[in-house]
């Protein structure tokens, strides 16, 4: 019965909200999620390509490149209110993390966005990620850390230098105790110079967590350096879903 509950509300909800590819926008003509001209064209990052090393972090794993239709799919996530592509993106870097991570992991965490962009879009596009990542491998989500200063967005930003002392102090760790000897997964949409992720890294090591490994869905270049101009999705723009709408 709840099945076809289930079943009932995804038909009615597709035709209210006909579904569109979670990276350019275009309406699904009986693909899943996906359109089959991203799905050929996407840029996986394999192999070492999808890692980096961090000062703090011992790793961070992304199943894609930061560019063409990735850097517009997460550019709708953050400020399109494409909210309902985490589920998605979430699944791939869920898979991302049992193929190129030793668990388990303790905790599955997020990069929090300040209080005043959290306003702002509504909702945290990183907390979305890390529920759908966290879920997929059996976990729940935890809020560890806090942004407590709001600071220029890392994007405006070129060189990790920059970077850096952008991010210094930006986050505080949310109930310590809870941190003392876990292995930690900390997620984010996109690492860059790697800065933001580093600097939360250290917040949680110094909590007392035993070890901070990352995921995020795409990687850009180790400068920080992002090339190339971002357009919108296909169809209407700022009118997602939201939190709660269909995945």
């Amino acid at each position: 019965m709840m099945e076809r509950v289930r079943r009932g509300a995804a038909w009615v909800l597709d035709l209210i909200f006909p579904p569109r590819c979670a990276f350019c926008g275009t309406l699904l003509d009986g693909e899943r999620e996906v359109c089959a001209l991203c799905r050929d064209q996407l840029p996986w990052a394999a192999g070492q390509e999808g890692e980096r090393k961090g000062e703090f972090f011992s790793r961070c794993v992304f199943p894609l490149r930061y560019q063409d239709m990735v850097r517009r799919g997460i550019h709708g996530l953050k400020f399109e209110g494409r909210s309902a592509c985490a589920g998605v993106y979430g699944a791939m870097m869920a898979r991302c993390v049992r193929e190129r991570l030793e668990g388990p992991f303790h905790i599955v965490t997020w990069v929090p966005v300040s209080r005043a962009r959290l306003r702002r879009r509504g909702y945290d596009q990183a907390r979305l990620l890390a529920r759908e990542v966290a879920e997929a491998l059996g976990k729940h989500a935890m809020a560890t850390l806090r942004k407590v200063r709001h600071n220029q967005p890392q994007s405006s930003l070129t060189g990790v230098s920059a970077r850096r002392a952008n991010a210094l102090d930006c986050y505080r760790a949310v109930e310590p105790r809870r941190l003392a000897g876990r292995r930690v997964l900390l997620v984010d949409d996109v690492i860059t110079s790697g800065a933001t992720l580093s600097e939360c890294a250290r917040v949680l090591l110094s909590a007392g967590a035993a070890e901070v490994c990352c995921v995020t869905l795409a990687g850009a270049g180790k400068g920080g350096k992002k090339t190339g101009s971002v357009r919108p999705f296909a169809g209407e723009t700022g009118h997602g879903r939201g939190e709660n709408g269909r995945r």
